[in-house]
């Protein structure tokens, strides 16, 4: 089990920018893929963005693609998101999750798939 705490997340103007750190506290940290979800009051909780075990590979969701990036330093045991050109519609509870993984490159969109999930860090876009 991978214990994920996040970090980052405030208070900032439409067009700026943002960098959440999520830590991970296991041994293992790169036996996961990571991914952040986010969730907007009244909607249900949507893909952000994945990286592989690796970090080889990527996927962000079409809504942040060019604006967001998913990276991560398996050294540090931390995955990041850094968030650019924020919009209001931005605004939601951001959460990082892990799965365990055996594939090095499998990149996973789905909450479902997911084992481990942090407590969040709120992002708010002000217009």
């Amino acid at each position: 089990q991978e214990q994920l705490v996040e970090s980052g997340g405030g208070l900032v103007q439409a067009g700026g920018s943002l960098r959440l750190s999520c830590a991970g506290s296991g041994r293992t940290f790169s036996s996961y893929a990571m991914g952040w979800f986010r969730q907007a009051p009244g909607k249900e909780r949507e893909f952000v963005a994945a990286i592989s075990r690796s970090g080889d590979v990527t996927t962000h969701a079409d809504s942040v693609k060019g604006r967001f990036t998913i990276s991560r330093d398996n050294a540090k045991d931390t995955v990041y998101l850094q968030m650019n050109s924020l919009k209001p519609e931005d605004t939601a509870v951001y959460y990082c999750a892990a799965r365990y993984d055996s594939n090095i490159f499998r990149v996973t969109t789905t909450p479902e798939f997911y084992d481990d999930w942090g407590q969040g860090t709120q992002v708010t876009v002000s217009s």
